[in-house]
């Protein structure tokens, strides 16, 4: 089935989780209703039509290393130019180096709709944001004016370098170094491996933001600097000059993703220049990781789109027996019918998620608001946790609806579950976004939390009246997660740790709820599919809160010996 972009949910979510508010800030006039269906309806087209054909080729056709040039799958290098020439890599860059200057929560729904039609694809200006952002936030003003421009325009691109064989959630072990050449750049020599987009045959140059220790400098992660290196130096002007002394040892052979280069780099003493201070890279890099990890929550969204649309489209066609509105399609059979409703109601409860974290994040740029940062700061774990396992759980649902012709790769099914599988690990796996939910997240005693837990009582509360039977079910939810937050604030660290995941989910089930109420509220159509996730989903964060209040001894139980028994 051709993939449709979802705008009819866009524009509903986008009012849902209050985007006029962004639109209303000085930051962000420009974001008039015109601007925002201009965007969306422009960017649809080009996922539609020009991204969602290369996505079975690129899977068939990974992306190659000959004689030391990665070459992407056909069709590549005209897909990543019209992204390039319309714009879109740079939608919420600063005006002041070419970019739109637009909500992050407009950027948002663009990489969705492209991580939709061709995730291999989409991963290249992804990273590119967020370099963009680091590179604003962190960067010289030298450095801003010769890579901002082109990486905004799309003409280079960006990658994130950290993680080395020896060196992965534990960044600090890093081997890295960084040699002062005397002239204010660094020598960086070492190697890194899992380097999205590490090298390719579509933008003029690479421009890698490494992690190394400066010699000298402290050991663990107090130590670390980061430094932008890139493929080809360029002079003052960004005129591009010498080759830099760094290549590509091999691209890994991987589950999903074919299309998308993945690199193993070499760095050999090649040349460099810090970004931020020395000994603060971790600082400066997780301004990237943080724009990359909402970024990532949406992928998942967008595997979890595409795949339901694939596994409806194939269920309204697809005859086998007798089924109980006589026309023999299996979408009639009770069950199918089940499948294909958690993967709509699970898509868009991610959806709203996400975008609500973004809205968190354009409030708090616009406004400067520590409620609307802390907001931000809470609701960006969950997103990319939550929306990256459902896009893992929607693919591998619409395996299932498609039966055994599922496990043949000519329908498809089979790319959306190996494509999304890393999503629930990359950018910090999912245990880590749980951790950091229950750990850092939770320092100011659970605050962040309970505002929003108060808007989603209230919003239910206000619903009473025209749909009591769910609005009840939303409000006792969300009550009940408020007790166990106030439990989980008050458990040993590591206590908290072992019911993180559980914790997280069951925020995101009441969060999912909540969304699909308003949403039911404001159009009636939508109502069966509201009813549908807080009758058979939401009732999943009662265990799931029970398990919060486990702690941490009953999995130390579970001695190495037990688990190989």
């Amino acid at each position: 089935m051709p993939y449709r972009a979802p705008l009819a949910d866009f524009r509903l979510l986008l009012d849902l989780t209050g985007f006029a508010e962004v639109a209303a800030t000085e930051r962000f006039a420009d974001a008039t209703p015109e601007t925002v269906e201009a965007i969306l309806s422009e960017a649809g087209k080009l996922c539609e039509n020009t991204l969602a054909p290369l996505n079975r080729a690129g899977d068939k056709t990974a992306a190659r290393l000959e004689n030391g040039v990665v070459r992407t799958p056909a069709g590549f290098v005209e897909g990543y130019r019209e992204i390039a020439s319309g714009g879109w890599v740079g939608i919420s860059a600063d005006p002041a180096y070419g970019g739109m200057g637009l909500p992050i929560a407009l950027t948002s729904c663009v990489n969705d709709m492209m991580g939709s039609a061709c995730l291999a694809l989409q991963l290249n200006p992804l990273l590119t944001q967020g370099q963009i952002e680091a590179l604003e936030h962190h960067a010289s003003d030298a450095l801003k004016a010769i890579y901002l421009p082109k990486l905004i325009s799309g003409d280079w691109n960006g990658t994130m370098n950290l993680t080395e064989p020896q060196a992965g959630s534990d960044v600090g072990a890093l081997r890295t170094k960084a040699e002062p050449l005397g002239d204010g750049s660094y020598a960086i020599t070492g190697q890194k491996i899992y380097i999205t987009w590490g090298d390719n045959d579509t933008n003029a140059n690479v421009s890698h933001l490494v992690l190394a220790r400066i010699v000298g400098a402290a050991a663990g992660t107090k130590g670390i600097s980061l430094f932008l290196v890139p493929k080809i130096i360029p002079d003052a002007q960004g005129n591009l000059g010498a080759r830099n002394s760094l290549n590509v040892v091999s691209l890994e052979h991987k589950l999903g993703l074919h299309g998308s280069p993945t690199a193993v780099m070499q760095f050999d003493a090649a040349q460099g220049w810090l970004v931020g201070e020395e000994n603060k890279g971790m600082a400066a890099m997780f301004t990237m990781m943080n724009n990359a990890r909402l970024a990532v929550g949406m992928q998942g969204v967008a595997i979890a789109e595409a795949a339901t649309q694939t596994a409806v489209a194939y269920a309204m066609g697809r005859t086998q027996g007798k089924t109980p509105l006589g026309n023999g399609a299996i979408i009639d059979h009770a069950d199918v019918r089940r499948m294909l409703g958690q993967m709509r109601s699970e898509t868009f409860a991610a959806r709203a998620i996400g975008l609500a974290c973004a809205v968190a994040i354009d409030m708090g740029r616009a406004t400067s608001t520590p409620e609307w940062q802390a907001r931000a700061a809470l609701l960006t774990p969950i997103a990319k946790a939550y929306g990256t396992d459902i896009g893992n759980e929607v693919a591998y649902i619409g395996v299932q609806v498609h039966g055994g012709m599922g496990f043949i790769e000519e329908t498809g099914a089979a790319q959306y579950s190996r494509d999304v599988r890393v999503t629930s690990i990359y950018e910090g796996t999912n245990g880590i976004q749980a951790m950091d939910l229950v750990a850092r997240k939770m320092m100011d005693g659970g605050e962040a939390a309970y505002r929003l837990i108060d808007e989603v009582e209230a919003a239910a509360e206000a619903a009473r009246s025209s749909q009591p039977a769910l609005a009840t079910a939303v409000w006792n939810a969300s009550e009940a997660l408020r007790e166990a937050t106030e439990a989980l604030v008050g458990q040993d660290l590591n206590d908290r740790f072992a019911g993180s995941v559980a914790y997280l989910r069951a925020f995101a089930r009441i969060l999912g709820a909540h969304y699909h109420l308003q949403a039911g509220l404001a159009d009636p159509a939508r109502l069966p599919l509201a009813a549908f996730y807080i009758t058979r989903l939401l009732p999943e964060y009662a265990p799931l809160l029970a398990q919060t209040r486990e702690g941490a001894a009953g999995l130390y139980a579970l001695t190495p010996e037990a688990l190989l028994a």
